[in-house]
C-alpha cells in the first residue's frame, strides 16, 4: 500500500493464541493472566476454556473464509507464524497443544517450515513437558527469565530460582526445540548495573538464540480506562497496586538508559546484533511472529484479551475470562457460540501512515528515506539531536541515542 492511501483489509499470515493461566500473579505483570485455583489444582477451569478457545477458533476461521476465500479457491494463504502467549502457556498438557495446533492446521493452514513459538516460565512446575510440546509441533519457546540474580526475582515476585533457567534452556535444546529465546528486565527494584551485568553474563553464558530486554513498565490501566467491561486488561489488585507505587519510587531514568547501552554492547559484541528496538538475536533467530506486528502485516487472534489487525482495523477481545467463556460456551443448548465481547478501532490513512512510520523505526533496517519527507520538520529535528543517522541504501534508522528517546520521537509523529 502506498502512503496516503485508503488502508486495505488483507487475510492473516499469522495468529496469536492467548491462554491466561499462571500458577501466581506477579505484580508487576499487566497482561491478562487468572491464577490460583483457576490455572492449577482439581477446580482449575483449562479445560473449559480449552473448549472455548476452539470455538473461537472455528468462529474466526469461518468468518475468514467469508472474507477472503474466493469462490473455487481451495484455501487461504497458509499462515507462517502461530503464537501462543500468556500467561504460562507451558502449563497446557502437550496433547492440549497438540490439538490446538491440528486444528490451526485444518482451519487456517500452517505452511512448510512455519515458526510456531510458545512462551515458558522456567520454573520446574511451570515449564511443561517440552519434549512433548516439541512432538507437538512447537519449534520455538520463550522463556520468562526476566533475571538470574536471586534478590531481584524475589522482589519481581517471581516464582524460579536463577538454576531453574539454565534448567528450561537446556531442556529445550534436548527436546530438538531449534529456537530458545529469553526475556529480561531492567530498571526494578534492588537492580544496580552490576547486578544487571552478572544477568546478562549469565543468560549470555546460556546460549540463547535471541533475547528481549525490556525495561520495566509501571502503568495504570485503571485509570487509562482498558479495565471496563470490553476492556483488554483486568482490574490491578490492591496488593499489585501498593507494590508498583513503591517500585515506582525506586526507579531511575539514567540507570535505565545505562542498563539499555550495556546490554546492548554486549549483545552485539557476543554476536547478537538488536534487530528491534528491546530484541537482539543471532542471524536467522529473530522473532518471526513479532515482525509481523512491526511490519504491520495482519494477524488473527484469539483468547481472553487477544488483539486481532485486519490491515484497515484493530480488534481486541475483552479480557474478562467469565464473559469470554459465555459467549463462546452459552449454558443454553439452544443458543449458538458467538464471538466474544470486545472492541474495534478504524484507522484512517492517516492513522495507518503514522503507524508505518513508527513501527519501521523500530527495526534495525529502519524506513526508506522517502517515507519520511512528508514529516520532514521532525526529523530535521530528530537529526538535529542525534536521534537518527542515514543508512545505505537510502534508509534512515534510529541512533542508540535515538533509541533510548524513541517515545518521545515516536510522540511527535503521531
Amino acid at each position: 500500500m502506498t502512503s496516503g492511501e485508503a488502508p486495505a483489509l488483507a487475510a492473516p499470515v499469522a495468529l496469536y493464541i492467548h491462554v491466561p493461566f499462571c500458577r501466581s500473579l506477579c505484580p508487576y505483570c499487566d497482561f491478562v493472566v487468572v491464577s490460583g485455583a483457576a490455572a492449577v489444582g482439581p477446580r482449575n477451569r483449562v479445560t473449559p476454556y480449552l473448549r472455548a478457545v476452539a470455538a473461537e477458533l472455528d468462529l474466526r476461521a469461518d468468518a475468514l473464509d467469508v472474507a477472503f476465500r474466493e469462490p473455487g479457491d481451495a484455501a487461504r494463504p497458509a499462515l507462517e507464524t502461530v503464537y501462543l502467549g500468556g500467561g504460562t502457556p507451558s502449563l497446557l498438557p502437550a496433547a492440549a497443544v497438540s490439538a490446538l495446533l491440528d486444528q490451526v492446521r485444518a482451519r487456517f493452514g500452517l505452511a512448510p517450515g512455519a515458526e510456531v513459538t510458545l512462551e515458558a516460565n522456567p520454573g520446574p512446575d511451570d515449564r511443561g513437558d517440552l519434549a512433548g510440546l516439541a512432538r507437538a509441533g512447537i519449534n520455538r519457546v520463550s522463556i520468562g527469565a526476566q533475571s538470574l540474580v536471586p534478590d531481584e526475582l524475589r522482589a519481581l515476585g517471581r516464582r524460579h530460582v536463577p538454576r531453574d533457567v539454565a534448567d528450561t534452556v537446556a531442556a529445550a535444546r534436548d527436546a530438538g526445540i531449534a529456537s530458545v529465546s529469553l526475556d529480561l528486565l531492567y530498571d526494578i527494584p534492588g537492580q544496580t548495573l552490576a547486578s544487571w551485568t552478572e544477568t546478562l553474563e549469565a543468560a549470555l553464558e546460556l546460549g540463547p538464540d535471541h533475547v528481549s530486554a525490556y525495561a520495566l513498565t509501571l502503568d495504570d490501566p485503571d485509570a487509562e480506562g482498558l479495565t471496563g467491561p470490553t476492556g483488554d486488561h483486568l482490574p490491578t489488585p490492591s496488593g499489585a497496586r501498593r507494590w508498583r507505587e513503591t517500585a515506582r519510587a525506586g526507579q531511575d531514568e539514567d540507570r535505565a538508559a545505562g542498563a539499555y547501552g550495556l546490554a546492548d554492547a554486549l549483545f552485539e559484541a557476543s554476536g547478537y546484533p538488536w534487530y528491534e528496538l528491546s530484541n537482539w538475536a543471532r542471524p536467522g533467530h529473530e522473532s518471526r511472529h513479532n515482525l509481523v506486528y512491526w511490519e504491520r502485516r495482519p494477524y488473527a487472534a484469539a483468547g481472553p484479551g487477544a488483539h486481532s489487525f485486519d490491515g484497515a482495523s484493530r480488534h481486541w477481545n475483552g479480557a474478562r475470562l467469565d464473559a469470554w467463556m459465555a459467549a463462546l460456551m452459552p449454558a443454553s443448548s439452544g443458543i449458538p457460540s458467538a464471538l466474544p465481547p470486545g472492541g474495534w478501532e478504524q484507522l484512517d490513512a492517516a492513522a495507518a501512515d503514522a503507524e508505518r512510520l513508527f513501527l519501521g523505526l523500530r527495526l534495525a533496517r529502519g524506513v526508506p528515506r522517502e517515507a519520511v519527507l512528508g514529516r520532514i520538520d521532525v526529523f530535521a529535528w530528530a537529526t538535529e539531536h542525534g536521534l537518527v543517522e542515514e543508512i545505505p541504501p537510502g534508509r534512515v534508522r534510529l541512533t542508540l541515542r535515538g533509541r533510548l528517546l524513541s517515545n518521545e520521537l515516536f510522540a511527535r509523529l503521531v
